[in-house]
Parts: structure tokens; sequence; C-alpha cells
């Protein structure tokens, strides 16, 4: 009684104390008494208790829910009935309650039937005895009506703690109850009061619905009050719910098909079409037309097999589907977007053919092609004008404008779909007409108004990659036309963009009709107006470049005035630092295509202004050095890492960074304390090994000697993969061998001796990451360095300490190692190491196998399962029996409570199959089981890590 008291005192806090500090602690108490075995009684004793307000009840409820869901093994099995009996009083006594309430005793009770079997439940399991109930206690069926309904919905559920193979069997139960369950349900048709209950309740029995012929469903009294509801405002909702599960059912496998289901479906279909007029009705409510609109996109998204064939049936559906894609309510017409996507890939791919002939193949998909095309055309009409901007845009929510903006993309996809029919050229002609009705309208009305001119840009914009290269009709005239647009700074980025879009189409006019003076004149002046718009700009600008980069040669004074511009900030041009990156890459690509002398003297030139500002930096000394920001020396290292990754020219490179790397030299000298310093001048130093690869010289080996030495004091985790860039392009050189090896040694030896325990790996996942990232690169290009190293034994050990980590990037770079490992020596390049391998290995196997099943059942996230199963498949595949002998040791350890004595030997079988070589792809699916099994609840995945102890396995040193 005094926790009873308590927890009504912490509710009213919680609710209505003014003191928020106050309300939280009792939040916190409240939670906390969720946990406790204490919380079974006291929730069953308040929820009966008569005195108890609406939030005692509510909490009390969700409490015994979640008890029941999560925590039924905590009780002793006989206390299951008194559970039940007292779950049935509660439904009984809220016949009339609260729903939410209700609701929460209902899922409890469904809960309750998934953990106990039909023997332990009695009277043929939880549906017979919900018959026997409702026969018995007429007074309270709207309460287990609630129940019946919610059953299904908690079939596959898991969020209830029930083992895999209990709620296997249960769905099983429930399957074989359909028709019991659809007797129930027919039987309170005829409470009025109860008729939306019994749809829903409809709804949720046909998902588990299995092989009821459509003759029986066509003459149901259930399907028919579902379709004869579909014209009731109060039941509407409910209706379309109940025929869109109908729906889903006549093509589902199960159901035996649609020629199985064909009664059905020409009971259904008509009802559906004849509710084609309500989409227009103004007289309907907003949410009735968009139950209405979600039922013919249901229909549509289902038989979208059917209606690709082009029949004249087929086309009412089309119609119909195009009348719910012209509602002006995006919301609706948006519910149709997958139809067409789904109907284009039907009616283009080869496999919809694949019934005819070759020459009857060809000719059906063109007359279906033919059928749908004016469909299309005017799909493009519909759709391309719904992403104009609101006149109230400038007003819109961050979270507004970032729902219009994916609006914009889907209907961006749509087009590209429809261009897939009509063919992009046509697709752009459609379009084109737009977009001169658009600029017509702003002129001739004399208004400011780009909003609709901007609008059909974007759409031209939008399905640039489907416009033929050579199209010479309407391209010229958009191009043309794009200098006369009213100077408006969201349509200015538009413009911007779609001359970006269009790159290739400009790259393939002929010369003499170049417009790319013209284009370029267009990007400068977006360069200078608004962010946005330089933005938009700068990004062009490089996709021009890249695809323009031939013509642009003899451009390339103009260009460099840009860049210089934009770089010494001395123009009025509003690109950020970020955004000037692609005038560095765009005129990095142009470079590329020129002679090598001029190419070098071009090079020279684009560096020099970002070389200046860092040698005057490094001239003033130290000090000096040391006290500017990183911002001020990062904004020029990332301009030359641009230039140094996408200027095709090995040779220049290779001779600038050799000018260069004093000033790197001293920057590494003086900043190696300051990581982001550091990684951009290794993400540069990177893209440089990566372009001039071999022509690096002596370069490369002052770099490596600087990075070697500095990581010793330093340990940035740049470093690591600065190396890893190196491994993976002169890993496979022997004469680098010597110097790699002594490089990767130093390298992991200092890194193995950072990480002592899974504390360590957890302050500094970064260099983790790295680490074991340049450890997989020396496995796959140069093993020959690593497996017989010194250093390779403790970084296995330090891989078994870090495996567990949280941090999904190095967990993943961990498990990757390892599978590398074993991959190598079970393959036969491997071979000649398998020896050094497995005295590594097998002595590690048992800890090894025990980390893995831990990490499985709970110590890694649920999201690493598949890393985690690769890699334990690995070690099957590598070491066979014997990882069977580890894996009983360790699933042995788990107490019965957790996993019983045949969910064991059910894994150990699996596992035993794949060591022989069979069911290796069923071993896949009997470790997620196991997973499942041990994540069940918080209380079963604390025994089984309690057992397995990964982390204390970890501190413990294993001898070779």
């Amino acid at each position: 009684m005094e926790l009873q008291n308590t927890v009504k005192e912490a509710l009213n806090a919680l609710y209505h104390h003014p003191d928020d500090s106050v309300r939280m602690q009792a939040d916190r108490w409240l939670q906390n008494f969720q946990r406790t075995i204490d919380a079974w009684q006291v929730s069953d004793n308040l929820l009966h208790d008569p005195n108890s307000n609406l939030e005692t009840l509510i909490f009390c409820s969700q409490t015994l829910r979640s008890k029941v869901q999560r925590d039924f093994e905590e009780l002793p099995s006989e206390a299951f009935r008194p559970l039940r009996d007292s779950l049935c009083r509660l439904l009984k006594k809220l016949h009339k309650g609260p729903p939410k309430v209700r609701t929460q005793i209902s899922i409890a009770v469904a809960a309750l039937a998934v953990h106990v079997s039909v023997e332990d439940w009695g009277g043929g399991g939880i549906v017979s005895w919900l018959r026997d109930e409702m026969n018995s206690h007429p007074e309270y069926i709207p309460s287990f009506l609630e129940l019946l309904g919610v059953l299904p919905q908690e079939t596959c559920s898991y969020r209830i703690a029930a083992r895999p193979e209990r709620r296997r069997q249960f769905e099983k139960e429930l399957s074989s109850s359909v028709d019991t369950a659809l007797g129930l349900l027919s039987a309170c048709l005829s409470f009025n009061e109860l008729k939306e209950q019994v749809l829903e309740g409809f709804a949720s029995w046909m998902r588990l619905a299995h092989g009821i012929p459509g003759t029986i469903l066509a003459s149901h009294p259930l399907v028919h009050a579902s379709l004869s509801s579909l014209n009731s405002e109060q039941l509407l909702e409910a209706a379309v719910n109940a025929v869109s599960e109908l729906i889903h059912y006549t093509v589902a496998g199960s159901s035996g098909g649609l020629s199985a289901q064909m009664p059905l479906i020409q009971v259904v279909v008509p009802h559906v079409m004849s509710l084609k007029g309500q989409l227009r009705d103004p007289s309907k409510d907003d949410e009735d037309v968009k139950a209405i609109a979600r039922l013919f996109a249901d229909m549509g998204d289902t038989y979208v097999d059917l209606i690709a064939s082009g029949s004249d049936e087929s086309m009412l559906i089309v119609q119909a589907l195009l009348e719910v894609t012209s509602h002006p309510d995006y919301d609706i017409s948006s519910m149709t977007f997958n139809f067409w996507h789904s109907l284009q890939i039907n009616l283009t791919r080869g496999e919809s053919y694949s019934t005819y002939g070759s020459k009857e193949s060809a000719e059906e998909r063109n007359r279906r092609l033919r059928v749908f095309y004016s469909t299309y055309e005017l799909l493009v009409s519909l759709v391309s004008s719904r992403i104009q901007y609101p006149t109230d845009y400038q007003d819109l929510s961050k979270e507004d404008l970032k729902d219009f903006k994916h609006n914009r993309y889907a209907v961006g996809d749509v087009l590209m779909d429809a261009t897939s029919i009509l063919g992009g050229d046509t697709t752009l002609k459609i379009l084109f007409v737009k977009l001169l009705e658009a600029v017509s309208n702003c002129r001739n009305e004399g208004t400011h108004d780009w909003r609709s001119i901007e609008a059909a840009l974007y759409c031209i914009r939008a399905i640039a990659k489907s416009v033929s290269p050579v199209e010479a009709e309407i391209m010229p005239q958009i191009i043309a036309l794009l200098p006369k647009l009213p100077h408006h700074p969201q349509l200015l980025q538009t413009v911007c963009l779609t001359i970006g879009a269009y790159s290739k189409w400009l790259a393939a006019a002929p010369i003499e009709q170049s417009m790319l003076p013209s284009v370029i004149d267009i990007l400068t002046r977006g360069m200078s107006a608004v962010e946005e718009s330089a933005a938009a700009a700068a990004h062009s600008l490089k996709l021009l470049c890249e695809d323009c980069r031939r013509k642009l040669c003899g451009s390339l004074d103009g260009l460099f005035q840009i860049y210089l511009r934009v770089v010494s900030g001395d123009g009025n041009y509003k690109i950020s630092a970020d955004e000037s990156m692609h005038l560095v890459e765009a005129l990095s690509i142009v470079i590329s295509e020129l002679p090598e002398d001029q190419a070098k003297s071009a090079l020279e030139a684009l560096c020099m202004p970002i070389v200046t500002p860092l040698q005057e930096v490094v001239n003033q000394g130290g000090v000096s050095l040391q006290q500017v920001t990183a911002r001020q020396l990062t904004i020029h290292i990332d301009r030359l890492s641009h230039i140094f990754r996408y200027l095709n020219l090995p040779e220049a490179v290779a001779d600038a960074v050799q000018r260069i790397w004093p000033i790197f030299k001293a920057i590494f000298d003086h900043r190696a304390w300051d990581m982001r310093t550091m990684e951009s001048l290794c993400r540069t130093c990177k893209y440089a090994v990566r372009t001039a690869g071999k022509f690096m010289g002596i370069t490369i080996g002052a770099m490596l000697e600087e990075i070697q030495l500095l990581y010793q004091q330093h340990h940035q985790p740049c470093f690591l993969y600065l190396s890893s860039e190196v491994i993976k392009i002169f890993g496979s050189d022997p004469s680098c061998a010597n110097y790699l090896r002594s490089l990767i040694e130093a390298l992991f030896q200092h890194t193995t001796i950072l990480f002592k325990n899974i504390d360590d790996f957890t302050a500094r996942p970064d260099v983790a990451d790295d680490c074991f990232l340049l450890a997989s690169r020396c496995i796959r290009y140069c093993p020959e360095l690593l497996i017989p190293s010194s250093v390779f034994p403790s970084l296995i050990d330090c891989s078994m300490i870090g495996a567990t980590i949280q941090h999904r990037d190095a967990c993943n770079s961990i498990l990757t190692f390892l599978s590398d490992v074993l991959d190598l020596a079970n393959s036969p390049s491997g071979e000649k190491y398998r020896s050094i391998v497995d005295s590594i290995m097998i002595p590690r196997g048992s800890t090894l196998t025990r980390i893995f099943i831990a990490s499985l059942t709970g110590a890694l996230p649920i999201s690493r399962l598949e890393e985690v199963s690769y890699v334990l498949t690995a070690l099957m595949k590598t070491y066979g029996i014997r990882v069977l002998e580890w894996a009983k040791e360790c699933i042995l350890l788990i107490p019965s409570t957790a996993i019983t004595e045949a969910e064991c030997s059910s894994f150990l079988q699996a596992l035993s199959e794949a060591a022989s070589g069979k069911g290796a792809s069923a071993l896949t699916f009997t470790l997620e089981e196991l997973s499942d099994l041990c994540r069940r609840n918080r209380t079963v995945q604390e025994i089984v890590q309690g057992a397995l102890r990964p982390l204390e396995l970890n501190l413990t040193v294993v001898s070779s």
C-alpha cells in the first residue's frame, strides 16, 4: 500500500508540480519503478482500484503491458492464470472505460498469449477462449472485440520478449484460427455501434489469412460490410483499411494468386471505382478524400502487372489514378507516384515480356508503350505544375522548406519515369511549352512573378540525364532564353543549376554554335548575386569544366581571372571558402587537357595564390605558425588537396609537391598537435600520392619519415590514414618492401601500446578505426610485410580487446581486419601464410569465438549483426570442427534460464552442418536466431553477457 501511494504521489508530481526538477525526479523514479518486480502487483492493484484517476490508470496499464511484453519470464509459471484472469477482469471492467487504458490491457493480453502455449492457455488457445468469453458475457463484447483486433497485430511484434520458435508457433496458431476469428467478427456486424471495430479487426485478420478461396470471400458478409461502408463518413477510414487488406490479399502467395482470387477482385474493383467522383467532391472532408485516394493508390500498386497489359478495364483504373494525381493537394496527388514508377518499370523491363517470343515480345512492348504514351504525356503536365514556390516561401520554416525540396525531388523522379516511356527529347518539348507559357504570361501581364518560370526550368533540369546530347531543336532555344529571364535570385540559382545539368549537351554542341561564353557570363553573374546562386554557379562551372574541358582550354585566361578573384577575395563574388573548391577543381580539370609544358606553367599559376599565403606564415617562424588558427592554414591546404586530386598530370603534381614540401614539413613540425590541420595536410598528401604515384620519388620517403616520427609523439589518426594510402600505392612494389615494413611495424607497435582495454578504444575510436583500416590494407596489398612481422600477434590481440567497441566505424574496421586475415588464410594465394596465421589464431580461437558469440548476443548493437556473422562464418570456414568445439564451450556457459538445452542443441547442430560443408547458407539464419533469442529482453541479455564476460576475456593475454 505504501508503494501504491508513492506511485500516486510521483504521478501527481510528474503531471502537476510547478518545479521542473521535481517533475524530472518523479519521472526518473517512475521509470525505475517500472523495471522492478513490484511493478506487477502495484500496477494490477491500482488498475482494479475504483479510486484511481485517469493518469494512474494510463500509467499502470502501460506499465503492465510493458511488463507482460518484456519481463514475463520474471514471474513463476504458476502466476500465469491469476495474471490472465486479472487482465480479463480488467477488460470487462473497462468495456466502457477510457479507450487508451483498454487498448493497453488488450495488448497485454495479446502479449501474454504470445508467451504461453495453447496447452498452457487451455481451451484450444486464446481465440477459442475469446469466443467462449464473448458467448458467455455479451455485455463485454466491445472490450473482447478490441482484443480480437489487436491479436494479429502483435503476432510478429519484436516488442514481445518471446523466444523465436514460440513466436513462429503463435503465428501458426493464429493463422489456423482465422475462420473462428472471422466468424466472431461477422457475428458482431449486427451491432451498428461496433461496426468500426469489426472492420478494423477484419483488416488485421486478413493479414494472417491463408488459402481462403475468392469465391467464399466474394460473398462473405465482412467483405460486403467493408465495401458498403466505403460510402459511410463515419466508417470510411476503417472500411478503406479493410478493403486495402483485401486488395493485398488477392495477390499474396498464400491466397492462391490472381486467378484463384478473381471472383473477389471482380467484386472489390467496381466498388472502389465507384468512388472516383468523390475525389473532386467539394463537400467531402479532406481526410475522407485522402482515404479514398489511398485506396486507389493501393489498387494501382497492387495490380500494376495487370494494369500494364493496357486492357480497356485497366485503363479505367489508370484514368482514376490520373484523377488522384491531378488533385490540388500534394499529399494526395503524391500517393500515386510509386504507381507511375512501378508501371514504367513494368512497361520497359524485359522480364515483363518473357512469355512472348523475341519478335512477339518487341511487338507487345511497342503496343503497350503506345497505349500508355498519352497517359505519361498528361502525367508530365500534371506533376510539373506541383513544384512552384509558394508565394510566402521566404517565411517557410526550415522544416517546411525541407519538405518542399523533398517534394520537388519526388516530382523530378516522376518526370524521369516519364522519360523512360516518352523519351527525354519528347518530355523536354512538353516542358519547354510550359516554360514558354510561363515567360509569356510574365511578360504579357507585366508581373514579376518568376515562380512559374522557375518551376518549368526546374523540371527541365530534372530530366537532363535523359535528354540526348545531340538534341538540336529545343535545347538551343532554352540556352538562348536563359540570359533573358528575370533576375530573381531564386530563379538565377535554378538557371545556374540547369546549365550544370546540361554540361554534357553543351560539350556535344558544334564548336561554331558554341554557347559557352554566354553560359559562363550567366554563371559569373550568379556568383555575384546571393550565396545560394553563387554556390549553384560554382558547382555548375565545375560540371561545365568536367565535360567541356577541351573546348575551354582556349578560355583558360578568363577562367583564371574568375579563379584569382574568388581565391583572393578581391571580387564581389558571394562564394564561400568551401564552394570555392569547385573552381579549384574546375581549373585543375581543364589544365589536365593542356600540353605538358603549358600544363606545368598553368599548375604553377594555379598554386601560386594558394602557396604564397602559406609561405608567408612559414616565413614568420615557428611561433607564429603555432599561433595562427587552423582555418588560416586549412583553407589553403584544402585547395591544394583539390588540385592534387583532380589534376591528372602525375609528373607535374610530383614536381609541385617537391617544391612545396618545405612548407608542408614546417607545418608538420610545428602543428603536429593540431588534429584539424594535420587531417587537412594528410588528405592533401594522400591525393598527391594517389595522383603522382611512383613519380613522388624522394618526397614520399621524407613524408613517411616525418609522419612515422610525429606519430610516436602525437598519435594523430590521419598519419595512419595517409600510411594506408601509401600501402595501397606502393605495397606491392618489392623495392619499397624494407622501408614499408619498418614503417608499419613502427606504427602498429606504437598503436597497440595505446589500447590495453576497451576503455582505451572508447577514448580513441578514430585511432582504432584508422589503425585497423591500415592493417586491412596491409593484408590485401602486402601481407608478406605484416603477417611474418613481430607486431602481427599484438595486432590480433589488440583487435580482440577492441572488437566490442560501440563506435560503428572502429568496430567495422576491426571486424573487417579479422575477416580479411581469415579469408586470406583460407585462399590459395594465402596458403604460404597459413602456418603463421594458424599459430596465432588457433590458440586464440576459443576466446575469439566467445567474443564473437558475445557480440552476436548483445555485446554489440543489433546493427553489427551482419559484420559479426561474417567474421564468425569466416572463422568456421577456416577452422571447421574446431570452431564447433570452441562454440560448444562458450554456449554451455549460458544458463538455461536464457537458452534452453534444446535451443543450444539447435545452434550447435547448425554450426556442425556448416563445419561439414552442409547448410552453410542456413548458418546466417541460425546466428540471427541466437541473437534474437539472447536479446529478447534486458534481463536475458544481462544474463548472457554476464556468463560470456567478453570484456574480461579481452584483458587476458593469450600466448601464441
